[in-house]
Parts: structure tokens; sequence; C-alpha cells
């Protein structure tokens, strides 16, 4: 599952909701049929249980940078006002097909990461979309002083992407082990 939104607040009391695109192209919601929410709540011994309920869309409409979305079957405020803060989610088979080189940020999380001798300095923590380019948030371990790295995502740094093998190799540019 991606996730490609986020349920923000209603829109007007016929049980619209405006949504905050988490996803590149958020007119990709005019094609979408359908989505899931996530709705996880704790359960017993405090343990979450993830459950997620599949909405059927009725209409799109786009506003500022929201996107404004009806559910068949909701129509009233009072219905989709609990869902509020809820995060929305696409199968891999409804997500936008990658471009040659791209990957999804979820395929990404966990990877080991090598320098280009090949030692093993760290795993990849989270990325970070600032605009001009990702920042891959690495976290440390003894070959670089455990520290928390932050490498830019430009060939200079990033060299190679290996889902099959689980490995980004990146080179160590002057300055990112300085604190």
């Amino acid at each position: 599952m991606l996730r490609v939104g986020v349920i923000t607040q209603t829109h007007g009391i016929r049980g619209e909701v405006k949504i905050y695109p988490t996803t590149d192209d958020p007119k990709r919601f005019d094609s979408l049929k359908k989505v899931y929410m996530d709705y996880t709540k704790k359960g017993v011994r405090g343990v979450m249980e993830q459950n997620l309920y599949e909405l059927e869309i009725e209409s799109v409409k786009y506003f500022k940078q929201f996107v404004i979305l009806k559910f068949k079957g909701i129509d009233n405020i009072n219905d989709i006002e609990m869902y509020k803060h809820m995060d929305l989610y696409v199968t891999r088979e409804d997500a936008v097909p990658l471009e040659e080189g791209e990957f999804y940020i979820a395929d990404l999380i966990g990877l080991d990461v090598i320098d280009d001798t090949g030692k093993k300095i760290g795993v990849l923590k989270d990325v970070l979309q600032t605009g001009a380019n990702d920042v891959y948030i690495v976290t440390g371990n003894e070959n670089v002083g455990n520290k928390e790295l932050m490498l830019p995502k430009i060939d200079e740094c990033v060299r190679d992407i290996n889902l099959e093998e689980k490995t980004i190799t990146v080179h160590i540019m002057k300055g990112l082990l300085d604190l």
C-alpha cells in the first residue's frame, strides 16, 4: 500500500473531505476509483491493529493545494467527521507507474547504505523531500562514528540503488561527515 493523501477536514455538509495529497501528482485522483483509509486503533493489551477500509470515490474537485473528495455512501458531514486526519492509501496496482530510475520511498526505507568501497555505513531511515532534491537520512554505524547522516540525492553522492540486493551505494563527499 502506498499513501496518497491525508484527510485534513470536512468540506461542506454533504460528506466531502479536503485531502492533503502526499503524491507527486495530485491530478492522479482523477483516475482513481477507490482508496483505502487506515484507521489504526489500539487493541488488546495496547497492540496496534491496522484496519484498512475501502472507500469508493464518487467525485473529485480541486481547491488550492487540496483535493476535495466525495465517497459513495457518505452523504453527511456527521458520517465523515470522525475520519479527519486519517491516511489514504492505494494498492501498488493503482499506483502511478514509475519511470526508469525512480523508486517509491517505501521501497527504499530500511535498505543498507554502503560507500563506494563496499563498506556498510548504515541504514536508510527516511527521505526528506526538499523540492530541490531529496535528502536521504541514514542511521550511521560505527564506520561513520554512529552519526545520523544527511545525504543529498544527487548523482555525485548517491551512485546506485539496487532493490534486489537491498543496497544504496553512496560516495561520501568531503564535508558530509563533519559536524
